[in-house]
């Protein structure tokens, strides 16, 4: 690809499939009844948020959770439901990944939470083998650990500054709106990927 040089990847509906429908339903199973309207992919409200950016814990997400739904639910309830959002890695996908690290540097950038992302390692391990998905990257930022989410630009700064790569040379690769536009504005190449789109069937040489 012309000009670049660096590859920013997100994770959910790009390297692995996940489902929103799943998790909502998870909920609603145990009582809660409104939970798509308080999270959806473009938008968390502020417990979510919170837990994305690493401001409350796991435990304290649990507890707040229990106590907004006004039932007894137990952690282990509220985790398993949390977590029915993440299916499986899109194999090819992450073997084409290893090709693109010879000629690219590989950089992974995900919204998430700590209770999905030791969900996401597991998942990897018993799928491929892998124990840990930053292996496939030269680094991973992820929110919860960074502080900060897209779409917001203070998090791209970091990524930018911490990995030492300009934007114009970078190629970001999400399936979100807001967090593309952010990314172009600020002079990345972009790729929103529609569902249906992966990874390995982009034009490359382009």
């Amino acid at each position: 690809m012309k000009g670049i040089r660096n590859v920013l990847f997100d994770l959910g509906a790009v390297l692995i499939n996940i489902d929103f429908e799943k998790v909502a339903l998870a909920f609603k199973a145990l009582g809660v009844q409104d939970f798509e309207k308080r999270y959806s992919h473009l938008q968390a409200d502020s417990l979510f948020e919170k837990l994305e950016t690493g401001k409350i814990s796991n435990e304290m997400f649990y507890e707040n959770i229990a106590y907004q739904s006004g039932l007894p639910l137990k952690p282990d309830q509220i985790k398993d439901a949390w977590n029915a959002i993440l299916l499986d890695f899109r194999a090819q996908s992450m073997a084409y990944l290893q090709q693109l690290s010879q000629q690219y540097r590989l950089f992974l950038l995900s919204n998430t939470n700590a209770i999905h992302l030791e969900s996401i390692h597991q998942i990897l391990y018993h799928q491929l083998g892998v124990e840990k998905l930053d292996q496939y990257f030269e680094k991973a930022y992820y929110s919860h650990l960074v502080g900060m989410r897209k779409p917001g630009k203070a998090v791209f700064d970091y990524v930018l500054a911490d990995a030492g790569i300009n934007p114009e040379e970078t190629f970001f690769i999400d399936d979100a709106s807001p967090n593309i536009e952010t990314a172009a504005a600020m002079g990345f190449k972009t790729h929103l990927l529609l569902p249906g789109e992966r990874i390995e069937k982009l034009n490359w040489n382009g």
